[in-house]
């Protein structure tokens, strides 16, 4: 009986939790619909602080930071948003917006065929969603080898046979691709500068030399950090060490 009283309060309190977030968000858009883009990024942000995780949320942040042209923060929710659903074209369609407030104009440096298939093509998933396809690909296989060896008829067997080696195969792929997602996710740590302009310096100390200026809203690669600095490389191949509190790294989900 305790159990039973244990869980239903359980599901209460999700219940009530859940109407609450769903109340805040839709005062959250009510306040953006009317142009109190303030109010409704701190409304957005009460939701955030409850760590939910959504591609909306962070969708609904960039669009107010934008319309506040604050570029940083805009750029910063659009890459979050991305992050949790790679496939979001509206967010990668508003995106390309925000980055053109940005300053730095980096030209990336030239791939290979095989970072050119990462980048245009396995990367339009993230690992999680790569995950997902490794089920889909594993429960089919065993389907289709329990119907292989089920069945009576030879053109059947060979019929479910070739099918679920295929998915095999393809299981296989896709969880080479899963865990390389996944290492590169976790090895590529990604920054946006939010400072509106600073010195990146060729080591971590303020009388070291400056290398080159960064401005808002610029994409960097974190590589290392020591106490308050972060050692970091743009897509164009240069390197230095910027103040950890002027960027802000994107985490992964």
């Amino acid at each position: 009986m305790k159990k039973v009283v244990f869980l239903l309060l359980i599901m209460v309190a999700n219940s009530l939790f859940s109407q609450n977030v769903d109340s805040l968000f839709v005062a959250a858009n009510e306040l953006y619909k009317n142009g109190n883009f303030e109010e409704a990024i701190k409304k957005y942000k009460e939701i955030e602080s409850q760590e939910l995780i959504s591609s909306e949320l962070y969708y609904n942040l960039g669009n107010s930071y934008y319309k506040l042209n604050k570029v940083g923060p805009s750029i910063y929710y659009y890459e979050k948003a991305l992050k949790v659903n790679p496939l979001n074209e509206d967010v990668k369609n508003n995106l390309v917006f925000a980055k053109r407030l940005a300053i730095d104009n980096i030209e990336a440096l030239p791939q290979t065929v095989f970072q050119k298939l990462n980048t245009n093509y396995l990367q339009q998933l993230s690992y999680n969603q790569w995950a997902i396809v490794v089920v889909i690909f594993s429960i089919l296989a065993a389907i289709l080898f329990l119907l292989y060896y089920y069945s009576y008829s030879s053109s059947r067997k060979r019929l479910f046979f070739i099918t679920s080696m295929v998915c095999f195969f393809s299981l296989a792929i896709c969880i080479f691709i899963t865990y390389n997602q996944y290492s590169f996710a976790k090895n590529n740590k990604e920054a946006i500068v939010f400072a509106e302009k600073t010195e990146v310096r060729n080591a971590p100390t303020l009388n070291s030399d400056e290398v080159f200026t960064l401005h808002e809203g610029t994409k960097v690669i974190v590589l290392d950090a020591v106490d308050n600095w972060k050692k970091i490389k743009l897509i164009d191949g240069k390197i230095g060490w910027i103040i950890a509190s002027e960027i802000k790294e994107l985490e992964y989900f």
